[in-house]
């Protein structure tokens, strides 16, 4: 990492040079020719990927570990299969190496700063400040994960000087940033309409500046509504700006880094490592509880969701998560996990939009610009139509399914508890929870494959219900019924930058450097 932030402080930066640094190059880099371009061009397409590759990860063993095994698991998407996982983090007692990925890896924020640095030079030089914009709002999208992982991390000091120790902003103090820096970028897009940005250097919108302004004014939302229960007045402040901004409406406006053409999705490789032949994937299969509430309330979108199971008469049933067997590998026959080797990765969604809408108008009393009922049916609608299936109308208007409870055909990790009551069709008369946990249970079941940002709303509102681990290895630390809250930090923090990290745990943290501490925001 210490190279990488060194570069981010060099004033010369070698402007025209090649932005890709190391191996980056063969992963991260332009997979289309880029054609007749200046260096400054050149360099700015390659710049502006790496970066985009640091929200969701390009590089498969990275995405594995915080988008698989973290995300996915913890926020009920995803099981993982594999027999030697015996210390892993849906087990609540994972190795350093496994927790550790989001604050260590060089793949995230070392390349997402040295890029970024080198962006806000050439547009300094250049007197073009969109490049640079649209590189800010890529960086919170990636920096908020991050701490939505730890809690308090380094941010504020970051580049600001050469040592590699530097200290930690509370999550508190993070999020401000995020809004003004948010506030500042859209700013500048806005003032910036009729400007563009090379297709070659934007796998997400081709260079359409109209759209980076309602995904950035879409995130904005999304991170108010996050602090709704802690700071509610400058939730409601930020919500409403980012509503009168203009949000994503529409599937035509998601979020997504369409960058699988020559190269394959690093998730579809991540999930199928060790499929050893099998039908239904390899290392991660589909979670008991997704699959428990889809097929509770006869869910069209099970298709395109999950692959079908291998046991005689079962289309669809998942794997519990945290399974206690470790002697077979019997979990390969479970409901295995559809996304495609050429799909993109998703970032955030209309479906996604419509649902926070429906939150700040129903909870929180926020001016969203429609009713709850509205956007709630919204969503469900948007998401039916972003995977391909019809039958919202039917779905939306059923007052009596519920979500089934599990059996395990196997029995080796039986559940006898039951998920929830909740049922879909909207309730203007329910109370303020029912609500609440109506409206989360269908923005989670809309946000597949968005596991880091299921896991941060299941923190935040106590929702959806999840079947509790097989197993639970933290030795009393975790709650089974509330799950994890948090990653610890790196070891390598009390390595490197003790006296920073040490700080952190005593004056922002608010508990002990555990899985159990809560994050700022949570209720």
């Amino acid at each position: 990492m210490q190279k990488y932030i060194n570069k981010f402080l060099i004033a010369s930066m070698a402007v025209a040079s090649a932005a890709c640094t190391g191996a980056y190059e063969d992963i991260n880099s332009n997979p289309y020719e880029p054609g007749d371009l200046t260096a400054d061009d050149y360099a700015l397409t390659s710049q502006l990927n790496n970066i985009a590759g640091c929200v969701m990860s390009s590089d498969v063993n990275t995405i594995q570990f915080t988008d698989a095994l973290l995300g996915g698991t913890l926020g009920g998407y995803f099981s993982d299969a594999n027999d030697g996982f015996a210390e892993s983090i849906i087990r609540y007692n994972p190795k350093n190496d496994w927790s550790r990925v989001f604050m260590k890896s060089d793949r995230i924020i070392p390349t997402l700063y040295a890029n970024l640095s080198q962006v806000q030079v050439i547009c300094e030089n250049s007197g073009n400040p969109v490049p640079a914009a649209v590189g800010t709002v890529i960086k919170i999208a990636a920096m908020s994960r991050v701490t939505d992982t730890y809690g308090p991390i380094p941010y504020s000091a970051i580049g600001t000087t050469t040592d590699l120790a530097v200290p930690y902003d509370s999550q508190q103090e993070i999020y401000h940033s995020f809004f003004k820096e948010l506030t500042e970028a859209i700013g500048i897009l806005d003032s910036n309409r009729g400007s563009a940005l090379s297709p070659l250097g934007d796998y997400v919108y081709g260079g359409d500046i109209n759209k980076w302004i309602r995904f950035a004014n879409s995130l904005k939302l999304r991170l108010a509504m996050r602090v709704s229960f802690v700071e509610p007045a400058l939730a409601r402040q930020m919500a409403e700006e980012a509503v009168k901004g203009g949000v994503i409406e529409s599937n035509e406006d998601n979020a997504t880094w369409k960058y699988f053409s020559s190269i394959t999705n690093p998730l579809y490789t991540a999930v199928n490592y060790n499929s050893s032949g099998s039908t239904t994937g390899g290392d991660t299969h589909a979670a008991a509880d997704i699959i428990c509430y889809m097929n509770g309330y006869n869910d069209p979108r099970r298709e395109p969701y999950f692959l079908k199971s291998n046991f005689d008469g079962i289309d669809y049933i998942g794997l519990r998560r945290g399974w206690a067997t470790f002697d077979k590998r019997w979990g390969f026959d479970f409901s295995g996990v559809a996304v495609k080797a050429d799909d993109p990765l998703i970032w955030m969604t209309a479906s996604e939009v419509a649902f926070l809408r429906a939150e700040g108008t129903a909870i929180h009393n926020f001016d969203m610009g429609g009713t709850a009922e509205s956007f709630y049916n919204r969503g469900i609608e948007l998401s039916f139509e972003q995977w391909g299936v019809g039958g919202a109308a039917e779905y939306m208007d059923n007052s009596t399914r519920r979500p089934e409870a599990y059996l395990d055909p196997t029995e080796q990790n039986p559940y006898s508890g039951s998920l929830s009551d909740i049922t879909v069709k909207w309730d203007d008369t329910a109370d303020t929870e029912t609500k609440l946990e109506r409206i989360i249970t269908q923005k989670w079941i809309a946000l597949y494959y968005n596991g880091n940002e299921s896991w941060a709303e299941l923190r935040r509102t106590g929702y959806p219900k999840l079947i509790p681990v097989a197993y639970n290895g933290s030795g009393g630390v975790v709650d089974s019924e509330k799950g994890p809250q948090r990653m610890p930090y790196p070891q390598e923090e009390y390595t490197n930058n003790s006296v920073n990290v040490s700080a952190a745990v005593n004056n922002l943290l608010g508990g002990p450097d555990n899985m159990a501490t809560k994050m700022w925001w949570a209720r």
